[in-house]
């Protein structure tokens, strides 16, 4: 497993008149960190998962590596909020959505994040498309109007949420959208895989201790 933390803030409740909590806030940082480090990667890359975990829950674990707790200490802003996220296995692009309600997070995990990669096109291009799904992909993966899109999404046990999307065409840090539902489908899947009290038959286990961290 990998880490990830941050303590660049996208939000400044200062000039939000919906005054977002410390809580959004925190969510929002490590969703935009997440899609940093994405972005570093380059393009074409299977769907990546993380475990959301409070960074001084994670400092507090027994046994956790000197080398992992340095680099978590030094992204660390010193409030109860923060979080830090822990890579998992990366996933099948198919059936996305429906993997992610499998999935079953330990109690220590407040949250959870993915990124994503997607073609889009507009409206009157989708409308086009043929009905069989491979048709359809094949049809829109050549049209001259595509635009590839990668999705950072997270989501809390609490309800909050905060998704990032950068675009090929504009591949910049400064270009890349954010909100709090950009990817409804998405959010309430990844809200779903955190419900303690939904059926657990099926699921399929996480992880919430790093074993190597993952360079800045």
């Amino acid at each position: 497993m990998t880490i990830e933390n941050s303590s660049d803030s996208p939000l400044d409740s200062s000039c939000d008149s919906s005054l977002p909590s410390s809580r959004q806030i925190a969510l929002a940082n490590v969703v935009v960190d997440i899609e940093k480090t994405a972005a570093r990667l380059g393009w074409d890359h299977a769907p990546s998962l993380y475990a959301l975990v409070a960074t001084r829950t994670l400092l507090d674990q027994p046994g956790l590596p000197a080398d992992i707790a340095a680099q978590v200490r030094k992204g660390w802003d010193g409030s109860e909020e923060h979080l830090s996220a822990i890579v998992q296995e990366d996933l099948a692009e198919d059936e996305l959505e429906e993997m992610l309600a499998r999935l079953a997070w330990p109690p220590q995990v407040q949250g959870a994040a993915l990124t994503v990669e997607r073609l889009v096109v507009p409206p009157e291009v989708e409308e086009q498309a043929p009905e069989d799904p491979e048709e359809a992909l094949k049809f829109i993966s050549n049209h001259p109007s595509r635009t590839d899109v990668r999705l950072a999404v997270g989501a809390l046990r609490s309800g909050e949420s905060w998704c990032a999307l950068r675009t090929k065409t504009f591949d910049s840090d400064d270009k890349v959208g954010q909100g709090s539902n950009l990817v409804p489908n998405l959010v309430e899947a990844l809200l779903l895989s955190l419900d303690t009290e939904g059926d657990t038959e099926g699921t399929v286990e996480t992880e919430a201790t790093p074993d190597e961290p993952r360079s800045e």
